[in-house]
Parts: C-alpha cells; sequence; structure tokens
C-alpha cells in the first residue's frame, strides 16, 4: 500500500486550535470588511443620487460576492490538503 508521501502528495495536516481561530477571525474579516465598505459606500450613495435603496443593494450583493469568492479561495488550499 503506498503511502500519501509515496504518491507526491504531502500528508495532510491537522489544523491546531489556535490557528483554527485565526482562520475563523479571517474569515470574519473577510466577510465583514466587503459588507461594511459596499454597505456604507451604497447607501451614501443613495443619499446622494435620491435613489433608495437601489445602490445599497447593489453594494451588498456585490459584497456577498466578494466574500464568497474570497473565503473559497481561502479554504480551497485547505479542502486539497
Amino acid at each position: 500500500m503506498m503511502t500519501a508521501t509515496a504518491r507526491g502528495s504531502a500528508p495532510k495536516k491537522e489544523l491546531s486550535t489556535a490557528e483554527m481561530f485565526g482562520l475563523f477571525g479571517e474569515i470574519g474579516y473577510l466577510i465583514a470588511i466587503p459588507a461594511v465598505l459596499l454597505g456604507f459606500g451604497g447607501a451614501h450613495l443613495d443619499r446622494y443620487l435620491g435613489t433608495s435603496p437601489i445602490c445599497i443593494l447593489i453594494g451588498m450583493a456585490l459584497a456577498m460576492v466578494i466574500s464568497a469568492l474570497a473565503v473559497w479561495r481561502r479554504i480551497k488550499p485547505l479542502l486539497e490538503s
């Protein structure tokens, strides 16, 4: 039977508790920062243009897409290992 290192791939690495909490915090920031920036940006734009919920809704939808992609790119290497 071949081991993981014999096939050329590294063995799975377990995350420690500290690394896990760090990952959760990083994912939290990856979600919160685009939501806050694009949410407030959309609200400001709505006030300026007089288009009540349109810009904030577009901003929040954009924030969800950006956050989902950022989280996926961050956890993809963990899923592959």
